[in-house]
């Protein structure tokens, strides 16, 4: 197989079958990220996409799904896009469904109809790393779009029918800013209809520009109190149904459920939580984490 880096991908598509189509990532200048640092960015050669397909053949394993490798696979055009889906469907006649990662940026370049196509022919789950819908915490982190791209982009997902996913990255504004981060956030999400919502919780790692503002006194990490009020108020402002998923390890009070339905179960969760450990305890989970 052609992997230029270590598989990434959500925790519930380990039973995916994964082939890479792109590498890297194409922007790669996000503040926070350490992920796709040791490959650059890279469209996949359809030789190479041919013999991964076929050695994914050779298993004799009826794998469902495929979990499209790179960044933002879904970049690609709709004309790439479809001949990968054509080419799974012909090697491996067995797999249903077709999931990778997107940018908002990803989908400039479709229309409502072609994303239709796209999933006729089998896309579905296509996670999109938004992490918020706060303009200033975009700009800060350099996500390379601005808030009001978000629904527009998103939105075509919806008018297509093509279920999609979208990452919150909370404590993403740093201290004093979660409660503005959420409400804002949950704004724009409401707005829009995923099937789920990941949830992680901010890591500043060593070798990243945010940790270099950490030390400058640019940026401060949000307590752990402050992240529980964020993700109760990001909760509280969620109106539309969808699956609530803050099981990610970056996650100390870990949550999952569906809204509106768990809505008040997954905030007492949170209230408990933090009532039990408290600030110190909460944060010497999160110190060990950091520590692994």
């Amino acid at each position: 197989m052609h992997f230029a880096s270590n598989v990434v991908r959500p925790p519930y598509e380990a039973r995916s079958a994964y082939l890479q189509v792109t590498s890297g990532c194409s922007h790669n200048a996000c503040r926070f990220c350490t992920y796709y640092k040791d490959a650059p960015f890279g469209v996949s050669p359809e030789h190479e996409i041919i013999e991964d397909l076929q050695e994914l053949a050779s298993y004799g394993i009826p794998f469902p799904r495929i979990w499209l490798q790179g960044a933002d696979p879904f970049l690609l055009s709709f004309d790439r896009l479809k001949r990968i889906a054509e080419l799974i469907h012909e090697y491996l006649p067995f797999v249903q469904t077709i999931g990778g990662y997107g940018r908002v940026n990803s989908l400039k370049n479709k229309t409502v109809e072609q994303l239709r196509q796209l999933r006729e022919l089998g896309y579905a789950g296509i996670v999109f790393g938004v992490e918020s819908g706060d303009e200033h915490v975009l700009t800060y982190m350099n996500k390379g779009y601005h808030a009001d791209e978000i629904v527009p982009q998103l939105s075509k997902l919806d008018k297509a029918d093509l279920p999609f996913e979208v990452i919150f990255l909370s404590g993403l504004g740093g201290r004093g800013y979660g409660l503005d981060h959420a409400k804002k956030t949950a704004e724009v999400f409401n707005q829009i209809h995923p099937d789920r919502i990941i949830i992680a919780g901010l890591t500043i790692f060593p070798d990243t520009p945010l940790m270099q503002n950490v030390r400058s006194g640019d940026f401060e990490e949000a307590t752990e109190g402050e992240r529980i009020l964020e993700l109760k108020e990001f909760l509280k402002d969620l109106k539309n149904p969808t699956l609530i998923d803050a099981t990610n390890a970056s996650i100390i009070t870990s949550i999952y459920g569906r809204i509106p339905e768990q809505k008040q179960d997954m905030i007492d969760r949170l209230d408990a939580v933090y009532q039990r450990y408290g600030e110190q305890g909460l944060r010497d989970m999160r110190d060990s984490l950091n520590a692994i």
